[in-house]
């Protein structure tokens, strides 16, 4: 038991193309690690990671995703039960830069919601004398998909909790717009009349 109630739980999904640097920004954040060595994420992996978000302790369960592109399917673990995503590019990649809308359109689609609480970012933001894509491009993309936008650097180690807190305010807005905010306890006598199946 790690001390949280479900309603102190988010699982945030981080999603984009092979090589933007999706596990460094998730390391650097979680562990404040890094390393220079391209160790391309084979299956999914999963952090839990404590944030302190406005009054409350949230436990947040951050699920690193394998490089996803124009051809993968979104599994449904990718969506089911998630409360928001980080959808990450490289600054210096148009191609993963143009992917972003392809994986929301693609959550979308799966979802069948008309948008979903999500965070677009910018990653690799020290690559600056190559870069491809601009900040004006991210800022545009973001308002076109209605989501937060941010660049970060995991190996500078600048801005790195910033995108997760932009996906928290893109969640409890979304909450709060649903009316499911703050989400009521089930009453005890309520408790007592479900049985297992």
């Amino acid at each position: 038991m790690n001390g949280y109630d479900i309603f102190s739980q988010r699982r945030i999904v981080v999603l984009g193309s092979r090589s933007t640097g999706k596990s460094s920004l998730v390391t650097r954040f979680v562990e404040d690690s890094f390393s220079d060595a391209y160790s391309p994420t084979i299956a999914e992996m999963t952090y839990e990671h404590p944030i302190a978000y406005a009054d409350k302790d949230l436990n947040c369960k951050i699920v690193d995703v394998a490089g996803y592109d124009e051809f993968s399917i979104l599994n449904p673990c990718h969506a089911i039960g998630v409360h928001g995503y980080l959808l990450v590019y490289s600054i210096d990649s148009t191609k993963s830069f143009d992917n972003i809308k392809t994986t929301y359109d693609k959550i979308i689609d799966f979802t069948g919601l008309q948008s979903v609480p999500a965070a677009i970012v910018g990653q690799k933001a020290d690559l600056t004398t190559i870069r491809r894509v601009t900040v004006k491009q991210g800022q545009a993309l973001a308002r076109k998909l209605g989501c937060a936008f941010i660049e970060t650097s995991a190996q500078s180690n600048v801005d790195v909790e910033k995108p997760f807190h932009l996906c928290l305010d893109e969640i409890e807005n979304e909450l709060k717009r649903k009316r499911q905010w703050p989400p009521e306890r089930p009453q005890a006598q309520e408790e007592s009349q479900c049985l297992p199946m």
